[in-house]
């Protein structure tokens, strides 16, 4: 009989519940009645405006960190750029749709709704500005 020691067992514990949580949050689908044009209007860039989506999760740290200043950004630049945030554990196909490998990922796209630029990791709201500014918005 194999023994393990207490340490072992609580660590061996907790990463079953992180899996199973895990597991769970990408199992949940949206809700039926949320039609599949109002999905694809939320999370994909904007027509006629520069557009950064951020992918990341409502439990990520980094992302996290970087919802307030999401939401700042939103505010200071409703109909100059659309800012779209996207929990992809929430939301697994706009992972897949994007490619994305880690989180927090950005991806900017400019006003014709091509990408010009992906970063992936915490990024700054000084950061952000800049690239929108590069993009040509004010």
């Amino acid at each position: 009989m194999i023994k393990i020691q207490p340490r072992w067992t609580l660590i061996i514990a907790a990463i079953l519940i992180a899996v199973a949580g895990t597991y769970s949050l990408l199992s949940a689908r949206s809700s039926p009645s949320e039609g599949k044009e109002n999905l694809q209007a939320a999370t994909a860039p904007a027509p006629g405006l520069v557009t950064m989506i951020d992918l990341g999760a409502s439990e990520c740290i980094p992302c996290k960190m970087m919802a307030p200043i999401l939401e700042e950004l939103k505010e200071e630049y409703q109909g100059k750029a659309d800012i779209i945030f996207i929990d992809v554990w929430q939301k697994p196909d706009q992972a897949k749709k994007y490619g994305i490998r880690a989180i927090p990922t950005q991806i900017f796209f400019d006003a014709d709704g091509r990408e010009v630029q992906r970063h992936v990791g915490f990024l700054d709201k000084k950061q952000i500005i800049k690239i929108l500014r590069e993009l040509g918005v004010s």
